[in-house]
């Protein structure tokens, strides 16, 4: 991948420079799943941890459990989540709009006061389309798509995620890009593009 390559991938449609990391170990629940689909994303989440050399924890001092990942049929029912209103302040004024634009997923970060990523919520509502993609592949895409705080552009062309076989497995380049965004020495969130040119530095050679 090149600098500018980089930059694209933190660059939100507004033209704004934004890079975030988590700063704290995750602790992932998950929501309205079967005991086997729970263990396919906790799993991808391990593995996506791994690879960026990040920590998990089973819980977190403040919040509890900081990634909170929701499957369901219908938006209305994020209404009757028990204080799900108290984390997400405009609860019901988004699902009316989420509605409205018949999404089928959409997640929200938390943030540090230092910029570095908080906490997620990520929502699934299993539609037609989303039904088709199997868990695996589903769980892989949205643990990459939170691990970091990419654009709202980024991978609105191309996935994450790529073919090899018949096994789904996450795009070389990306894992890469991870893999740099993770390094100790780099701060947990940049607003300045100069940051993807110390993304591309720590980025390994293809052997």
């Amino acid at each position: 991948m090149t600098p500018d390559q980089i930059e694209a991938l933190f660059t939100r449609e507004s033209g704004e420079f934004l890079f975030a990391r988590w700063g704290r170990p995750i602790v992932p629940i998950v929501f309205g799943v079967e005991d086997e689909t729970l263990a396919t994303v906790k799993g991808a989440i391990e593995a996506v941890v791994a690879l960026a050399g990040h920590k998990m924890a089973e819980t977190d001092p403040e919040l509890g459990a900081n990634c909170m990942v929701f499957f369901f049929r219908d938006w209305k029912e994020l209404l009757e989540v028990p204080d799900l209103d108290r984390l997400i302040p405009d609860l019901a004024p988004l699902v009316d709009r989420l509605m409205a634009a018949d999404a089928n997923q959409y997640r929200i970060f938390r943030f540090e006061e230092d910029g570095a990523i908080r906490a997620a919520f990520v929502f699934l509502r299993m539609d037609k389309e989303l039904s088709k993609v199997p868990a695996e592949t589903l769980a892989l895409s949205q643990v990459v798509q939170t691990i970091l705080l990419w654009s709202d552009t980024a991978f609105r062309t191309q996935s994450p995620l790529a073919v090899a076989g018949e096994t789904t497995v996450l795009r070389p380049e990306i894992a890469e890009v991870i893999r740099a965004a993770y390094d100790p020495i780099l701060p947990g969130a940049a607003q300045d593009a100069s940051h993807a040119l110390r993304l591309f530095a720590r980025l390994q050679a293809p052997q």
